[in-house]
């Protein structure tokens, strides 16, 4: 019976099988940085500030173990023009799905430039689905590069750093006891320290807010910086000012205690005339105002006064005996009666002036009367004077003024009607605002007896001024 053959045996068959391994390792190498194949991946997309130093294989870390590679990186126009990256990312499948309050950020991997995305699982219980994309919010402040932090150090930073550390150098030469000192110090201090902090951090202090406020009262006061850089050039020059008196300042602030007591003591007595001095210019203001048309004519008064002071002094001394008759007549107290009933007097004629000054002061009555009495008996004609021809022209008719009447007259001519106003309205208080006598107009074929109705008003006279024509006068206006 014949045996059969061992495939080890056959190096045909030994050779084919060593080259499919060396092509199956090759291709598995080959594709290693994305992701071996028949093996299930989560797909999602996010959006960078920036790729700059990243290339498709890149890794991507969570807690630093690596879950994934960048498949792709594409750039991005956003809606305000601003270019951005996105990558494509094949992750595992372990931490799918990705809670939608991650972050992500691109981080350096070595100082030569290899990078890497940095994935922060947040805590949400909603998560990315395969494919979705995470937002441009969801990438956390683009990090520094290390060629920019090297850029800082330029030529002045340098320069800068070694006169800090020869000066540090030299604040610390010698003073290592005192340093010793600061540290043991250092222990109550910040035992100490532990309750401040913790008070400060309490929400009811609101410090947060408090920093805001800084922040915002920073911003508004930033537009006038060079005004406060004046300012404080000003104040300095002030301060030196000051300084070459610190003396005098000394002195004032050490004698500052004892004038604060006696002001403590003395305000409150002073207030009442304070108050007094203030309703004072208050009542003073409208002549003060005043004062300003009349500024010039008191100058004059005061310059032609002067003498008239002068002159006074001996004026003075001739009116001692007026002076000293009149206080024996004020002390006598038979004036003191007299003045009594002139008071009495007074408030018993009160009424009547009150009801007789409007008939002169706004209609200028008694001016009028005193003026149409002498015209009434001294014009006239070869009949005789004014007053004699109203008695003799009376109109015609039944009850006619002319004679005696048993009833008013009513006509039947339109002037044979009886017109009287026996109180006319002068503008006396409880009156109307009106002078109604010699100003009322007079009513055809009616009789009327009392006030004439409506205003009359106060203007009812005509006079010849001396620039010739005629001008209205108003009854106020004294002729």
């Amino acid at each position: 019976m014949k045996r059969n053959a061992s495939i080890a045996a056959n190096p045909v068959l030994i050779g084919a099988a060593t080259t499919l391994v060396i092509v199956v390792a090759v291709f598995l190498a080959y594709n290693a940085n994305n992701g071996l194949p028949f093996v299930p991946t989560y797909s999602l997309k996010v959006n960078v500030p920036s790729a700059a130093q990243l290339v498709r294989g890149n890794e991507v870390r969570v807690g630093g173990s690596r879950v994934g590679v960048i498949d792709e990186i594409v750039p991005v126009r956003q809606d305000n023009g601003r270019i951005t990256a996105q990558l494509s990312l094949k992750l595992d499948t372990t931490i799918k799905p990705l809670p939608d309050d991650s972050s992500v950020l691109v981080r350096p991997r070595s100082a030569l430039g290899l990078k890497y995305v940095e994935i922060t699982k947040g805590t949400s219980d909603q998560g990315y689905e395969d494919g979705a994309t995470l937002p441009l919010r969801a990438a956390t402040t683009e990090p520094v590069e290390f060629d920019e932090l090297l850029e800082t150090f330029d030529e002045e930073t340098r320069k800068a750093s070694r006169v800090n550390l020869r000066e540090f150098g030299n604040l610390l030469s010698g003073r290592g006891l005192d340093i010793n000192r600061a540290i043991e110090a250092f222990d109550p201090l910040l035992r100490n320290l532990t309750p401040v902090m913790t008070n400060i951090g309490d929400p009811q202090t609101r410090l947060i807010a408090f920093v805001q406020a800084l922040e915002q009262t920073a911003r508004e006061v930033a537009p006038v910086a060079e005004e406060q850089a004046e300012l404080l050039g000003n104040l300095d020059t002030t301060f030196g000012a000051i300084d070459r008196v610190r003396a005098d300042y000394q002195q004032s602030i050490e004698n500052a205690p004892s004038a604060l007591d006696a002001a403590i003591e003395s305000f409150p007595a002073q207030r009442p005339f304070l108050a007094n001095s203030e309703a004072l210019f208050r009542e003073l203001a409208p002549g003060v105002r005043a004062l300003r048309t009349a500024a010039p004519d008191l100058a004059d008064a005061f310059e032609l006064g002067t003498g008239s002071l002068r002159r006074s002094v001996a004026f003075n001394k001739r009116l001692e005996p007026t002076f000293e008759a009149l206080q024996d007549f004020a002390e006598d107290p038979l004036v003191e009666l007299g003045v009594r009933d002139l008071t009495n007097l007074a408030g018993i004629l009160r009424p009547t002036v009150n009801k007789l000054a409007p008939i002169q002061t706004t209609c200028n009555y008694v001016t009028l009367w005193f003026r149409n009495v002498a015209s009434l008996l001294s014009e006239g004609d070869e009949n005789g004077t004014s007053q004699r021809f109203i008695i003799v022209a009376a109109p015609a008719g039944p009850n006619n003024e002319g004679g005696p009447s048993n009833k008013p007259a009513n006509g039947p001519e339109t002037d044979n009607y009886l017109h009287t106003n026996p109180y006319p309205n002068t503008a006396s208080p409880g009156q109307e605002q009106e002078c109604e006598a010699a100003n009322e107009n007079y009513l055809d074929a009616q009789t009327v007896i009392g006030n004439v109705p409506g205003n009359q008003g106060t203007q009812h006279d005509e006079t010849t001024i001396e620039r010739g024509g005629t001008q209205p006068l108003e009854s106020g206006e004294p002729q």
